[in-house]
């Protein structure tokens, strides 16, 4: 257990920034599957740049890592493109 404030207060912002990250991951994976899941080109091409800022939110914030964020942006670009 800590015994300093400072290392007291860090598990605590740690904490809360652990919780909100796995939200926004979570939510962001929703809207990729829905946009893998939807069949129709105009509601995929209303889906892709919401799905993409999402991407590119998680990675500027290190959620996940830039690669993945560009290679699930090009998974997706596929998705769209081949309907």
């Amino acid at each position: 257990m800590a015994n300093h404030l400072s290392s007291k207060k860090r598990m605590r912002q740690t904490e809360v920034k652990n919780t909100r990250n796995k939200y926004y991951h979570k939510t962001a994976r929703n809207a990729m599957k829905a946009l893998r899941n939807t069949s129709e080109k105009e509601a995929a091409l209303v889906l892709l740049p919401k799905v993409t800022a999402m991407l590119d939110k998680l990675a500027k914030n290190n959620v996940i890592h830039k690669n993945k964020a560009a290679n699930l942006k090009s998974s997706i670009q596929l998705h769209v493109n081949a309907l």
